[in-house]
């Protein structure tokens, strides 16, 4: 009697295990072993680092807002506009570097577009929008960029053309001789004008007619 009550005993068990075993998610299958965080130079790492700096990853928009970009269409120290000079609490100065005894930088924390920036700077200061031509100049212009708030500051970089016939420039007229750009800039970048990250002193191209404070050399 016991042997006839544990063979459909036996028999359930068996067909409960195959039902467990078709429909438990497989542990050692290739699909739990992929790890979608790995992927840093794909969407979700470029993502990470850009809003380090500010700024978001958009899905559209980006032709329009270049299209509109002002310096892609006339020189970014045209200075036919009136300018109001900043006053004296709104800007940070940095001492002269060992580099350039004669340069001196002072950034303007009030927001401005690029345009408007450079304006400041020409007739304010005598001075253009920094160019930075070494890591050591560069390591100065960032440490004086961390008394800000934002992400970003304009440096005097700026961009002509596009793709293939793109050329670099800076406003005073200097040669493009150094960079430090951020990870996937410029080529994954947007916009026609240059920033420097407050986090890492990296550059990354940006809309000219975002609102940023900006940094003067004179």
């Amino acid at each position: 009697m016991k042997g006839c009550l544990l063979l459909p005993l036996l028999l359930l068990g068996t067909v409960s295990a195959l039902y467990l075993e078709k429909d438990a998610p497989h542990l050692d299958g290739p699909e739990t072993q992929e790890d979608p965080s790995q992927d840093l130079e794909g969407s979700g790492g470029q993502e990470g680092e850009l809003s380090l700096c500010g700024e978001v990853l958009e899905s559209g928009g980006e032709e329009a807002e270049d299209a509109q970009d002002d310096v892609g269409d006339s020189d970014p120290d045209d200075l036919d506009e009136a300018v109001q000079c900043p006053k004296e609490e709104e800007t940070v100065q940095l001492p002269a570097s060992s580099e350039c005894k004669g340069c001196r930088y002072r950034m303007v924390l009030t927001p401005r577009k690029f345009k408007n920036a450079q304006r400041v700077c020409r007739r304010c200061y005598r001075g253009n929008l920094a160019s930075i031509h070494s890591l050591n100049v560069n390591y100065s212009i960032h440490r004086l960029t961390v008394t800000t708030n934002q992400a970003q500051v304009w440096i005097g970089g700026f961009i002509r053309g596009w793709f293939f016939w793109r050329k670099y420039r800076w406003t005073d007229g200097s040669s493009w001789n150094f960079t430090y750009w951020a990870r996937g800039q410029p080529k994954f970048g947007r916009g026609h004008c240059i920033t420097l990250c407050t986090r890492g002193g990296r550059w990354r191209r940006a809309p000219c007619r975002r609102r940023l404070p900006f940094v003067c050399s004179y």
